[in-house]
């Protein structure tokens, strides 16, 4: 696994031993059920903690269907964008998160074809903050961003090397 840190931004990449299409149907999946973009661990402890400072939580369904579309919404997420084009290009999924935080959080997952039969899953969470509060959270939640993203990088790739 590869690590990349910057002050706004925390990023995990591996490469994975199953097909391009395979691993963005799981890193994508809409059908009902356990997904990690709602059920990792440390989304579920993010979904209380915005509860318990009044926010909605994870209060959106998975919508039960192949894949995720452009204005989803799915856990305490917002599906910003998806990328899913033909042929042989990187395929990307942007979440925006619907939570109470003093700025932007966006997740991105992207699915890299290497080869026939392997592919490479990158993950970025990024927070972009609003105002003094906002840039004095970047700090403080640095610690937290990176534990947040290594462990839910470690559920994608585990879902997708199981097929879930």
């Amino acid at each position: 696994m590869r690590r990349r840190t910057l002050l706004r931004s925390s990023r995990r990449a591996s490469t994975v031993p199953v097909p391009a299409d395979h691993a963005w149907s799981v890193v994508a999946s809409a059908l009902e059920g356990r997904r990690w973009y709602v059920d990792a661990p440390p989304l579920v402890v993010r979904g209380l903690l915005d509860r318990l400072v009044g926010g909605g939580g994870r209060r959106w369904r998975v919508p039960d269907r192949p894949l995720l579309v452009r204005g989803d919404t799915v856990g305490f997420w917002r599906v910003w964008d998806v990328t899913d084009e033909p042929g042989d290009g990187p395929r990307r999924l942007v979440l925006v998160a619907d939570l109470r935080s003093p700025g932007r959080v966006t997740l991105t997952t992207t699915v890299r074809p290497e080869g026939g039969t392997a592919c490479r899953v990158e993950q970025e969470v990024r927070l972009d903050p609003d105002g003094l509060v906002g840039a004095a959270y970047l700090l403080a939640d640095l610690p937290a961003r990176e534990t947040v993203i290594e462990l839910v990088h470690r559920r994608v790739v585990r879902d997708v090397l199981q097929g879930n």
